[in-house]
């Protein structure tokens, strides 16, 4: 495996495209979109809480099931890895690219 995040693409792919009874995967495809997204929430919100309580193994867990869950999304809007893979680059290239953030008086 070279890159797990393609090989997690490809499979994602096959099985959408070769829909076996049982699959979770077709099961996502089958509810839609709806139901891929809800399932990002959840693991997100499951990864969030893993990080709080510092449980590495837990936290290993659940950003599996979310970077999962994502590639289902991904396939399901015809978004590749490697387009996010390049865009990674682009932003690692540039330099001082801190965003400034605007203090805001709630006074005003």
């Amino acid at each position: 495996m070279d890159n797990i995040l393609t090989d997690l693409q490809d499979v994602v792919a096959e099985r959408r495209s070769n829909p076996v009874e049982g699959s979770y995967t077709a099961y996502l495809f089958d509810k839609g979109l709806d139901k891929m997204l809800k399932k990002c929430g959840e693991e997100c919100a499951e990864m969030i809480i893993a990080a709080k309580n510092r449980n590495k193994t837990e936290l290993c867990g659940e950003v599996a099931d979310l970077l999962y869950h994502m590639a289902v999304v991904m396939n399901e809007q015809g978004l590749l890895v490697d387009e996010v893979q390049a865009l990674l680059q682009e932003r690692g290239m540039k330099k001082n690219n801190l965003k400034s953030f605007h203090n805001v008086d709630k006074n005003t």
